[in-house]
């Protein structure tokens, strides 16, 4: 049972492996390959193999434990696994033959038998015999494996018999084979397997092998295996082999050809090889040990399968390879990257090509040494090459070695570099000349493509040198350029209309009636057509400009950085606290003068002079004054020091004044220059503020000679130097002196230097106090623009430079605070700086007791921007103008300036304001006096300022118990009409400010009243109000229904969603409105302005009954009973107490603004309304009764900014103001008289004359066709153009004759062509549509239409003919009726319609689109006769006939057989839509385009 339960053992085999052995004499040199054999079946992996076995043994070896004295050797045994899974071991013996070393003879050992026959034997037996390993083994037993042979005795199986099949060594292959057969008789007896192996096959000789072959197959059953130890080819095999053949169970034996088992190990051998090798290639690292390595990989089966092919010396060997290319493969890289690094070495080295130009390779490298930078670039190593030192691991040390420099290549990088230096200064000079060439071309406009611009550039010398990349580069650098100015004069004419945009209130959102009234305006600008290729650019920086008008806020100020209310705050955080310290500082220091500190200027040794004058009159650099000794430090400084800026001021000497010596006029200029330095120095850096008011003292020297003829002359040019810098003259006194100075002029300077310091000292405060700084007695806001070409330095120069300023409350970052004696007292004024969009907020919201308004004179938007705001300001507020420019020079050398400040004065002299200016090259005008007079102006006006502040705030919160004095909102007259918001409109004056009983500009009578500035400037001694009623915002209430009290937006919060809140509000169809403005003196009303109109269209009030303005008859009386109304309301509200209580003791005028007092102001603001509405549309001509039945627009809560845009016929024209009523109602009759009878005219016109379009005087335009065309041009010029210029360059434009093209560029057209016409429209740069558009209204503005009313009835009843041919003939025959010139022109024009409509695929206008867009223009009907408005479908079918049969027509064609197609729908824009069926909403049409129904407009030319 216990048998059975063990496993059986695998079989056991031992297997002798035998051949040639012996004396060298017998084997040759070498052996047959027994050993490698052995070894390599039985330890198969490369590190255990070993080449090379010696059989020549000492003798101790010999005796040894693993030879035993025996003449074979135990290998050992190994496990085999058969193909069917059976294993067994087998058990290897070598039969072979020690030599001993010392005899060359076999050893001797108990087994004396010849190896032929003890090779066969079959049972051997050493008695603790060792397993053989290599040579090395012996004698070192213990350091190897100790594995004994099995119980000391083996029965041998079978017998591999080797035969070396190689060249051999000094031996003959016959004897090998001889002795083989020999052996292989005695092997036979044995009655055991034998098969044969052949050796050394991967040296195989052919015949050899052939032999053995041969020696094989006459011995019975005898197997020959093809081997190779060496590369472990059929060793295994071969064993195999000789077990099937001892066990039968196994099967026959499988026997390689050798080729094959070489490929099938090759590939093993190949396989492993590129494993390992991708193993290998994972190590980067070139400083990387095969330890380390080997470590890491040796559990890794790639590794592990290798090793066992090819062994670990190879694999080293494969990793220091690698190891190696990657150190070649850094220092490749090193030198690619040093070698791509030289051109920028030397770039910085050697930029300039005039410097290298003419230098060789080893001059170059000479002059580089020399450069500071040199050691930035290169290192010169200790040791060379540099790629074997350890400078190639220095990563981080990016320096090229300089050795490197000694090879070809760098040497052809310099050569590279001096050709690039050449070929860019070519090619730069060569891209500016181009870009000079570009600059030249007047017509590039913004955004043109580079395309249209190529073709005139092509013969350019400077265009064929450089790329085409360049070239576009160059291009695209000129179109930012002149984009980007472009977009700047855009914006700053956007300012410059600043009164376009500021009328309105804040946080609202712009109507579409005034988006239209903009683009009116800014159409006619060049700067605004500069930009006609970048119109949504254009739109997006008026969209921008408009969001930040109504929403304004330092943050989204379109001057970004340069907002003035940043640079402000900037300023004042920095100024003032370096104010404050040195205030206390100077304080601190000069509260007991006892010393001085004296800075003494002069030239050519004079100050020397003057210090040594000094010291003589003291003692030990004390000096008597006036009972009190003075210590006195001098610092003499001579003109010619390089220091003498510097020596002025510093931490340990700082001057209490300055000492100016002069004796020549040369010297006094120096001083006067030097003076001027110091103070503008002071002023751009404010080191110091005390600095810029250093006391100053001229002192001019005696002359040597008493009767010198200069002396006279000096003190003349001292004394207006003194006046010009306010500073004390020191004259020479009366009499002879021997020396230049005197004693006297010592101690008047010296005394003239304590006085100054004591003044300041006595005008700053000494130590601030406690007082609340927000206790000003006078809040002043002076305003300025962003952006404007001044520093804020400069306008703030007068506050800062001053004592007495200080800083402003905590949180009011843009205020300061002066302490001025203003009368006899000293007062607090409390200057508020902002720009201009920061104003208008203060300007509604506080209380503001004068403005200063800052503009610059270089800048018309500057003005632009004041006069907007000054506008809207109350007229009782005093103002002063500060024009801001370099030097007075500029008033008489540039017009432009000389213009703005000649304006600002004029206005300043209009509305009784001050007027100054600032040079930013001069001192004088820096000083806070300039703005004394003003000051005391707004003190004088203080209390009556308040009192209208606070009688707003009292009249406001008192409208809800005051409806009694309130007129009943069913009286309709026209003051009873207001904007709900009392921001946007206010009540005129009561008295005509511009009249002939005002003056603008003083008479000379006048004089006496004024008084002169330091500046030269007049200015009245004394301003009476007129009034004393004001409003909060600077507006009078006007007497209506107060609205609930609805919190105020925050003015300085932008809408998240303005851009939207506006597109929203462009996109919807405004509502009409009432008019909210007073009824407009008829005879006063501007013909342009479109007022000739019935009286019952002017006003139609909201809440009045319709039947005051049905019947006309009755529009006089009803127009009569307003004015009175209104005329006895007003006075009703005066004897109620409607008007403020203090307004009697102050006269009968109510406070205004500033733009009814002024005709500068008032003409601006009026212009852009007449601009606005003598250039309307088409299509508002069209529906301009429709519109003024409706009434206009109207302020609302809704819509804020929907203000009456005539409120400016309140001031000048307005009726309520007239004095003599019978007079008003004289005009009133006339007028109406005037309408009547155009009426009755117009009733009795027989044919419809549409009233032409243009604006202007034409004597080509609106003629007779006969008088535009001569026999040999039958076709007018115009047409031919525009005919031309359409089917040459947009014949494929959609929507072509349907899309209406810019108004005014159609307008320019026939403009720019009544003047010159041989002009071309490609040089015009107008688009297809307005060419188009102006083409139509060349035949809309005939006195009669193309196709003659008189064949208009012809041409319906031939329509009418069901017959298709005999209807064409029919119309063939009528058009033969047409006159000749119209024949002509006819024909031309349905021809071109006719390639029109070819297009229609692309131009989606078929002929049913080109004759709905066509026919009206070329017929012309009256829509008021109720005839046409039945035919109108027949009319549109004729000329659609007319163009699709042209051919027939006109050149004798065939009929076309149409094919009724739809083409494909336009775009659903509503502005590009034509609607011809419904004539009753409209007016007769001039052009296709008006022939629209009543559509949202598109103010913003989207569309």
């Amino acid at each position: 049972m216990m048998a059975k339960n063990k496993e059986p053992r695998p079989p056991s085999y031992t297997i002798s492996v035998v051949g040639l052995s012996g004396t060298e004499k017998d084997k040759g040199n070498c052996g047959v390959g027994k050993s490698c054999l052995c070894n390599r079946f039985v330890r198969s992996k490369a590190d255990e193999y070993y080449p090379e076995h010696t059989s020549v043994l000492s003798t101790i070896d010999f005796g040894g434990r693993v030879v035993n004295n025996d003449h074979f050797l135990y290998w050992g045994d190994i496990t085999l696994n058969g193909e069917d899974g059976v294993e067994c071991k087998i058990h290897v013996i070598e039969q072979t033959e020690f030599i001993d070393d010392q005899t060359f003879l076999p050893h001797r050992s108990t087994n004396l038998q010849p190896y032929i026959k003890r090779a066969a034997a079959s049972k051997l037996q050493s008695a603790e015999k060792l397993m053989y390993i290599c040579t090395d083994q012996l004698g070192l037993e213990q350091d190897f494996e100790q594995k004994q042979m099995p119980e000391g005795k083996l029965n041998v199986d079978g017998f591999l018999l080797c035969i070396d099949v190689s060249q051999g060594c000094n031996r003959k292959f016959d004897d090998q084979l001889k002795f083989v057969n020999n052996l292989f008789v005695q092997l036979s007896k044995s009655k055991k397997p034998v098969i044969i192996a052949a050796t050394k096959c991967d040296e195989c000789v052919d015949h050899y092998l052939r032999e053995v072959q041969a020696f094989a197959s006459n011995k019975k059953n005898l197997l020959v295996v093809e081997t190779s130890a060496r590369l472990n080819v059929n060793i295994e095999t071969c064993f195999t082999a000789l077990v099937q053949m001892l066990d039968k169970t196994r099967g026959k034996p499988k026997i390689i050809p050798y080729l094959d088992a070489f490929k099938t190990q090759r590939q093993l051998v190949v396989t492993a090889t590129d494993k390992f090798e991708k193993l290998v290639q994972t190590v980067r690292d070139y400083h990387a040990t095969w330890k380390t390595v080997s470590n890491k990989l040796k559990n890794h089966p790639d590794y592990e399968e290798y090793i066992n092919l090819e062994g670990t010396r190879k694999a080293r060997n494969t990793f220091s390879k690698h190891i190696e290319q990657l150190k070649q493969e850094h220092i490749r890289k090193r030198r690619e990257e040093y070698i791509n690094t030289l051109p920028r070495a030397f770039n910085t080295l050697l930029p300039n090509l005039e410097e290298i130009e003419h230098l060789n390779w080893s001059e170059a490298l000479k002059l580089m040494e020399k450069r500071a930078d040199f050691q930035l670039c290169f290192v010169v190593l200790e040791k060379t090459p540099w790629d074997e030192t350890d400078h190639i691991d220095k990563i981080n040390d990016r320096r090229i070695p300089f050795d490197l420099l000694g090879t070809l290549e760098a040497e052809k990088v310099y050569q590279n570099h001096v050709q690039h230096l050449i070929s860019e200064k070519r090619r730069v000079e060569m891209k500016e000349k181009f870009k000079k060439t570009l600059e030249k071309i007047q017509f590039i406009s913004p955004g043109q493509p580079w395309e249209e611009v190529m073709c005139f550039v092509m013969e350019d010398e400077a265009f064929k040198y450089i790329t085409e990349a360049d070239s576009k580069e160059v291009y695209s650098r000129h179109q930012r350029e002149i984009v980007e100015k472009a977009k700047e004069e855009f914006q700053e004419m956007l300012f410059e209309h600043s009164e376009l945009f500021y009328d309105l209130d804040l946080n609202a959102t712009p109507s579409s009636d005034k988006m239209s009234e903009i683009h009116t305006v800014l159409s006619e600008e060049p700067r605004y057509k500069a930009l006609q290729k970048l119109a949504p650019d254009r739109e997006s920086l008026l969209l921008k400009h408009i969001g930040f008008v109504y929403h304004p806020t330092k943050e989204t100020c379109l001057s970004g950085q340069n907002c003035m209310d940043i640079k402000v705050e900037m300023l004042l955080a920095s100024s003032l606290l370096q104010l404050d310290h040195g205030r206390l500082r100077l304080y601190h220091d000069s509260t007991n003068i006892d010393k001085v500190n004296l800075f003494i200027l002069g030239k050519d040794g004079l100050a020397q002079e003057l210090a040594n004058e000094i010291r003589t009159q003291s003692t030990d650099d004390e000096y008597a004054l006036d009972g009190k000794i003075y210590e006195l430090d001098l610092r003499p400084v001579d003109a010619k020091s390089p220091y003498l800026l510097s020596q002025l001021w510093t931490a340990a000497f700082k001057p209490h004044g300055c000492f100016c010596v002069f004796n020549s006029i040369e010297s006094l200029n120096f001083i006067g220059d030097f003076i001027g330095k110091i103070r503008t120095e002071a002023s751009q850096i404010r080191k110091d503020k005390y600095m810029a008011n250093l006391p100053f003292t001229l002192i001019l020297a005696n002359q040597r000679d008493s009767i010198s003829k200069n002396l006279p002359i000096l003190r003349h040019q001292g004394q207006q130097l003194a006046n010009k810098l306010q500073c004390p003259f020191v004259d020479v006194p009366a009499g002879t002196y021997p020396r230049k100075f005197n004693e006297t002029q010592i101690k008047q300077a010296l005394r003239g230097v304590l006085e100054s310091v004591k003044h300041n000292l006595d005008v700053v405060s000494p130590v601030p106090t406690n007082k609340d700084v927000s206790e000003a007695d006078l809040r002043i806001v002076m305003c300025a623009m962003c952006g404007d070409p001044f520093s804020v330095d400069l306008i703030l120069s007068p506050f800062l430079d001053s004592h007495s300023c200080s800083a402003a409350q905590a949180g009011q970052n843009n205020s300061l605070m002066l302490d001025k004696i203003i009368g006899e007292k000293r007062r607090r004024i409390q200057i508020t700086i902002l720009s201009y969009h920061s104003s208008i907020g203060v300007r509604k919201d506080e209380l503001v007791h004068g403005y200063i308004l800052v503009y610059s004179a270089k800048r018309k938007a500057s003005m632009g921007m004041l006069r907007a705001f000054l506008s809207e300001v109350q007229d009782t507020i005093p103002v002063q103008l500060v024009a801001v420019t370099d030097s007075q020079a500029d008033f008489f050398e540039n017009e432009a300036i000389k213009e703005l400040m000649t304006e600002g004065e004029h206005i300043a002299t209009e509305i009784t304001a001050k007027f100054t200016a600032l040079y930013s090259l001069s001192q004088y005008h820096r000083q806070t006096e300039v703005f004394t007079l003003f000051f005391s102006d707004v003190l004088e006006k203080k209390n009556m300022i308040e009192n209208s502040y606070l009688s707003d705030n009292t009249r406001e919160s008192s409208h809800q118990s005051e409806d009694v004095f309130l007129p009943s909102p069913r009286d309709c007259f026209p003051y009873n009409s207001y904007p709900d918001s009392d921001d946007d409109t206010e009540a005129p004056p009561p008295y005509s400010p511009i009249g002939d009983d005002v003056q603008l500009l003083p008479t000379p009578s006048d004089r006496s009243r004024y008084r002169l500035d330091l500046e030269g400037n007049e200015y009245p001694i004394h301003s009476t109000p007129n009034c004393h009623d004001h409003e909060r915002n600077h507006k009078v209430p006007p007497p209506i229904k107060p609205k609930p009290v609805i919190p105020k937006t925050n003015v300085k919060k932008l809408d998240p969603n303005l851009l939207k809140t506006i597109e929203a509000g462009i996109g919807k169809n405004p509502r009409k409105q009432t008019s909210r403005v007073p009824l407009a003196h008829p005879e006063d009303m501007d013909s342009s302005d479109n007022y000739a109109e019935p009286i019952d269209t002017i006003f139609k009030q909201k809440g009045c009954s319709d039947e005051i303005y049905v019947v006309p008859d009755d529009s006089q009386n009803r127009i009569i009973k307003i004015r009175n109304s209104f005329v006895n309301n007003t006075q009703g509200d005066e004897e109620n107490g409607f008007s403020d209580r203090t307004s009697k003791s102050h006269g009968e005028r109510r406070p205004s603004k500033y733009k009814y007092k002024s005709k500068t102001l008032f003409s601006k603001a009026k212009s852009y309304y007449r601009r606005t509405h003598s250039d309307a549309s088409d299509d508002e001509a069209f529906t301009t009764s429709k519109t003024k039945r409706k009434g206009r627009h109207r302020g609302s809560e809704e819509d804020p900014l929907l203000s009456p845009v005539e409120t400016w016929k309140g001031g000048i024209d307005n009726p309520a103001i007239t004095s003599d009523q019978e007079l008003d109602d004289k005009k009133m009759k006339k007028k109406i008289h005037k309408v009547k009878e155009d009426k009755k005219q117009k009733k009795k016109t027989k044919n419809f004359n549409p009233p032409t379009r243009r604006n202007w005087e034409s004597n080509y335009f609106g003629m007779p066709l006969q008088d535009l065309v001569t026999a040999e041009k039958p076709i007018p010029l115009f047409v031919e153009k525009c005919v031309e210029f359409i089917e040459d360059t947009g014949l494929c434009t959609e929507g072509l004759y349907r899309v209406s093209g810019n108004k005014t560029d159609q307008d320019n057209i026939q403009k720019q062509f009544d003047q010159d016409h041989s002009i071309s429209l490609v040089s015009m740069e107008v688009t297809v549509n307005a060419v188009a558009g102006a083409l139509k209204a060349f035949f809309a503005d005939l006195p009669d239409p193309l196709i003659p009313y008189s064949l208009h009835p012809e041409l319906l009843e031939a329509a009418k003919i069901p017959d298709k041919t005999e209807r064409l003939h029919a119309l063939k025959e009528i058009v033969k009726k047409f006159h000749p010139v119209n024949y002509d022109v006819f024909r031309y024009v349905i021809t071109h319609l006719n390639r029109v409509s070819q297009q229609n695929k692309i131009n989606l206008m078929t002929a049913d689109n080109l004759s709905i867009c066509f026919w009206p223009t070329l017929m012309r009907p009256d829509f008021e006769k109720r005839e046409f408005l039945s035919t109108t479908k027949i009319h549109q079918s004729v000329v659609e006939t007319f163009i699709q049969q042209c051919q027939f027509f006109f050149y004798n064609g065939e009929i076309v057989e149409v094919v009724n197609t739809v083409a494909p729908p336009p775009p659903s824009n509503p502005g590009q839509l034509v609607e011809p069926m419904v004539p009753l909403q409209l007016p007769p049409p001039l052009q296709p385009q008006l022939i629209q129904p009543q559509l949202p407009t598109d103010p913003l030319g989207i569309i």
